[in-house]
C-alpha cells in the first residue's frame, strides 16, 4: 500500500515536466549523488583489492588468448590437414591423365569437395592446390602448378621448392611481400612419403588474429605469438611481425621471463604455451594497467552499487509511464505495418512523448487516406491503360473495309479471300469489342481459332493444329486476349512455320476447381536467359500489342493469386504455356 502511494505521488510530481527535465532529475539522483557518495567510501577499499588481483587476472587473459589463438590456428590446420590427406585428392594427383573428361572429373571434385569448405573460417584470402602432374591441367581455381608468377612475394616454383625442404608437413609463416598476411603451406603426400602437390592458405592477419591482437589489455601491454623457430608470427605491434625474437621487443625479456617487474623498466613478461608449439607471450607495463584496472574496478563497484540499491526502485517508477507509452506506440507501429491502419493511441500527457502520440494519431488517419486512394488509382489506371490499347483502331473502319473487300472478292469468287476475310472479321469482332474485358470461353476459342484460320490460309500445310477442348469449359468466362497472344508467339517468335512436321497443341480442361489452358509446340523454343527473364516479369518483348507482362498482370488483375501464368521451354525443340485461372459461372471482377 506504501509503495503504491509513493508510486502515485513521484508520477504527479514529474507528470507536468518534460521529457528532458525528466532525465535530468534522474540522473540527478540515481546516479550522480549516488556515485559521489559510494565513491568515497567504497574506493579505498576496492584499490586495495584490485591491487592483489591484477597478477592472477593478467595470467588468466593470457591463458584464455591462448586457448582462442590455438583454437583459431587448429581450425585452420584442420582445413590444410584435411585437404592434403583426402584420399581421393591424392589418387586423382598421383594419376595419369589420357584424356581431358578424366582431367574435366578431377577439377570438378576439387571444386566440388573443397571450394564451399575454404569458405568456411573468416580471414581466407586466397585457397590453391598446387601439384606438378605434368598430364593434370591447371584450372586458375583450386588446382595451380607452380610457374614463374609471384606467390606471396616469392615466386611460385621457389616457394613451392622451399616447402619441400621443410621437415615439417605444416608450416605457418608471414607473406615475404605483406607482414599482415599469413601463409598456411601442407604437404600433400600419400603414405609411403611421396609429395605430391602442396596446399596454399594465404590468410589475412585482421581476420584470424585481430579479435585476440585489437587493444589488448586496454592498451596496457602487447600481445604476441612466437613460433617454435622464435620467430613472431603475429602481435598487436603491427611493425614487429614477422621479426625475429631476439631483435624485437620481447628479446630482452625471454630469457627472464619471471624476473621482478622493476627490473625491467616496470615490465613483466607472461608466456604460454599451446599444443602447436607455439608461444603466447604478453608484455604488460605493470603500472599503466594497475591504473586500468583500478578504474575498471572502481566503475564495476559503482554499476553493482547502483543497479542494487537505486535501479529497481526508483528506475521502475520514474520510468514506467514513459517505457508503457513507448511501448505502446511500439505495438500501433506494428499493426500499421502489417496493414493495420485503423489504429489510435490515448493521448493524456503534454510532454514530448504526448506531442508524439497526436502526430501518430494524424499520421495513421492520413496515411489509410493515402494507401486507399493509391490502391483505387492504381486499379483505375490499369484497367483504363488496357481499354486505352483496345480503342486505338476503329472497329467501324476496320469492319466496312473488310465488307467491302468481301463484296469484291465474291465478285471474283475467290474463295480463299472470302475465308480470309471472314476469319478476320471474326477476329476483330471479338477483338476490338471493348465494351468488357471478360468473355465466355467459347468466344474466346471462336477468337482464337479465327486467328488461326488466317495463319493457315498464309501457311497452308506447313503447321497442323490439336485441339483439345472439354466441352464443360465452354460456357465459362475467361479473360479475353490470353491465348490468341499465346498462340501468336509461336508464330512470329517461335518461328513454328519453319519446323518439320510442325504442331501446336491446344489444351482446355477443367482441373478441380481450376481451368487450365495450355497451348504447346514444337518450335525453336527460348533460350535459358530469356526465358528466366519472362519468369521473373522482366523481359519487355511484345506480341501484336499485349506482352506476357499484361496477360500476368491482367490475371492479378482479376483473379488475384489464383490466376497464374507459367511458361516452360527447351531451345531448339519446344515451349509449353500453361495459364490457371478459377472456375467462373459469373462475369469476374476486377478484386
Amino acid at each position: 500500500m506504501l509503495k503504491q502511494q509513493i508510486e502515485k505521488w513521484i508520477i504527479r510530481m514529474t507528470r507536468s515536466m518534460n521529457l528532458r527535465s525528466k532525465i535530468v532529475l534522474f540522473y540527478g539522483l540515481i546516479v550522480f549523488v549516488p556515485t559521489v557518495l559510494l565513491a568515497a567510501g567504497a574506493g579505498y577499499m576496492m584499490l586495495h583489492t584490485v591491487r592483489a588481483n591484477y597478477m592472477l587476472t593478467i595470467r588468466e587473459a593470457v591463458r584464455q588468448s591462448a586457448q582462442s589463438i590455438e583454437f583459431r590456428k587448429q581450425s585452420y590446420d584442420l582445413l590444410a590437414t584435411r585437404t592434403a590427406t583426402d584420399g581421393e585428392l591424392i589418387s586423382r594427383l598421383a594419376r595419369d591423365y589420357a584424356d581431358i573428361d578424366e582431367q574435366l572429373g578431377t577439377v570438378n571434385y576439387v571444386d566440388r569437395s573443397f571450394l564451399l569448405t575454404s569458405k568456411y573460417l573468416p580471414g581466407i584470402e586466397n585457397f590453391r592446390i598446387y601439384h606438378t602432374n605434368g598430364t593434370l591441367v591447371q584450372d586458375g581455381g583450386l588446382l595451380w602448378k607452380p610457374e614463374d608468377r609471384m606467390l606471396s612475394g616469392m615466386r611460385e616454383k621457389e616457394w613451392y621448392a622451399t616447402m619441400l625442404r621443410k621437415e615439417d608437413n605444416l608450416v605457418w609463416t608471414n607473406a615475404a611481400d605483406d607482414r599482415t598476411k599469413l601463409v598456411v603451406s601442407h604437404k600433400i603426400l600419400n603414405l609411403y612419403g611421396d609429395v605430391y602437390g602442396i596446399v596454399y592458405l594465404l590468410l589475412d592477419y585482421n581476420g584470424v588474429f585481430m579479435e585476440s591482437f585489437d587493444h589488448p589489455f586496454e592498451g596496457a601491454g602487447a600481445l604476441y605469438i612466437v613460433d617454435d623457430s622464435e620467430r613472431i608470427i603475429a602481435s598487436s605491434e603491427p611493425s614487429e611481425i614477422g621479426s625475429r625474437l631476439s631483435a624485437s621487443s620481447l628479446g630482452p625479456y625471454w630469457n627472464n621471463p619471471e624476473e621482478a617487474p622493476a627490473a625491467r623498466n616496470g615490465m613483466v613478461l607472461i608466456t604460454q604455451e599451446i599444443k602447436s608449439g607455439w608461444t603466447v607471450a604478453a608484455l604488460v607495463h605493470l603500472d599503466r594497467l594497475e591504473e586500468q584496472s583500478t578504474r575498471i574496478m572502481y566503475y564495476i563497484a559503482i554499476g553493482i552499487a547502483f543497479f542494487l540499491l537505486i535501479s529497481i526502485f526508483l528506475i521502475m517508477i520514474v520510468l514506467k509511464n514513459v517505457i508503457w507509452r513507448i511501448r505502446k506506440l511500439g505495438i500501433r507501429m506494428t499493426d500499421i505495418s502489417e496493414g493495420y491502419f485503423e489504429v489510435t493511441v490515448r493521448n493524456r500527457d503534454n510532454d514530448e512523448l504526448g506531442e508524439l502520440e497526436v502526430l501518430f494519431n494524424s499520421m495513421s488517419g492520413r496515411l489509410r487516406k493515402l494507401v486507399e486512394e493509391h490502391t483505387e488509382a492504381m486499379l483505375k489506371e490499369r484497367e483504363q491503360s488496357f481499354r486505352a490499347l483496345q480503342a486505338q483502331i476503329n472497329p467501324h473502319f476496320i469492319y466496312n473495309s473488310l465488307s467491302l473487300i468481301r463484296w469484291r472478292a465474291m465478285d471474283q469468287q475467290d474463295d480463299i479471300q472470302i475465308r480470309t476475310i471472314d476469319a478476320l472479321t471474326t477476329f476483330y469482332r471479338l477483338a476490338l469489342s471493348n465494351r468488357v474485358n471478360v468473355t465466355l470461353i467459347r468466344d474466346e476459342i471462336e477468337h482464337l481459332k479465327a486467328y488461326i484460320e488466317i495463319q493457315q490460309l498464309r501457311y497452308p500445310g506447313q503447321v497442323s493444329v490439336e485441339w483439345q477442348v472439354e466441352p464443360e469449359v465452354l460456357d465459362l468466362y475467361s479473360i479475353k486476349l490470353i491465348l490468341q497472344p499465346t498462340v501468336e508467339n509461336c508464330y512470329l517468335h517461335g518461328g513454328i512455320t519453319t519446323r518439320a512436321h510442325a504442331f501446336i497443341q491446344i489444351t482446355i480442361r477443367q482441373a478441380g476447381n481450376r481451368i487450365q489452358f495450355q497451348i504447346f509446340d514444337n518450335g525453336q523454343g527460348i533460350s535459358r536467359e530469356k526465358l528466366e527473364q519472362i519468369r521473373s516479369g522482366s523481359y519487355r518483348g511484345t506480341q501484336n500489342g499485349f506482352g506476357m507482362n499484361n496477360i500476368r498482370e491482367r490475371l492479378a488483375l482479376y483473379f488475384g493469386p489464383e490466376g497464374r501464368f507459367e511458361i516452360d521451354s527447351t531451345e531448339d525443340e519446344w515451349t509449353k504455356v500453361t495459364i490457371y485461372i478459377p472456375v467462373c459461372t459469373d462475369s469476374p471482377e476486377i478484386k
